[in-house]
């Protein structure tokens, strides 16, 4: 029987603390096979018809994103922790379980009217992708999917981008 990505996803209990199912992929980055299904099911997802440029969000969308926009072939577009991009930037903060962190993208990354696919590893809560899109649209583009490898249902990151078009490959109902 063909193996899910899912089966490359190594959990491990009570990490970072206890009652926490941590899921790790980094089991998936380091197999061949488990990279390669990532990225085609991530793709699958992606409505090339709606979509100009793939963005990544730091750093694990940037492996995802990078791939897919070079399969898609369209442009691959950088979202990094604030202080990180040399040209002139846009900022956006956003919250965090405790504090708030910033992200920005070069200010000539997006052009007005341009779609956009977020991409990353991981959806949460939601936080670090919001504020991706809205420095997207800060930019005149406009994010029409948002492209997950999973989804921990349990911490509600759906709920939170409910006006965005949200798939994930593999969707855990915890946390």
């Amino acid at each position: 029987m063909a193996k899910k990505v899912e089966d490359y996803v190594r959990t491990i209990p009570n990490f970072p603390k206890e009652g926490i199912m941590f899921r790790d992929i980094t089991t998936v980055l380091q197999d061949a096979d488990g990279l390669q299904l990532a990225i085609d099911e991530m793709t699958r997802l992606i409505d090339r018809d709606r979509v100009d440029v793939i963005a990544g969000a730091e750093s694990r969308g940037f492996i995802f994103g990078a791939a897919i926009a070079y399969l898609l072939h369209k442009p691959f577009v950088l979202i990094r922790k604030a202080g990180k991009l040399p040209a002139e930037t846009v900022t956006q903060s956003y919250d965090l379980e405790y504090g708030s962190a910033e992200i920005e993208m070069h200010k000539d990354s997006i052009k007005p009217g341009q779609k956009v696919a977020i991409v990353d590893d991981l959806i949460a809560t939601g936080g670090t992708v919001e504020a991706a899109a809205k420095l997207i649209e800060k930019l005149g583009g406009e994010v029409t999917q948002m492209v997950f490898l999973m989804e921990l249902a349990g911490l509600k990151g759906r709920e939170r981008l409910k006006s965005y078009d949200v798939e994930a490959v593999i969707t855990y109902p915890g946390a």
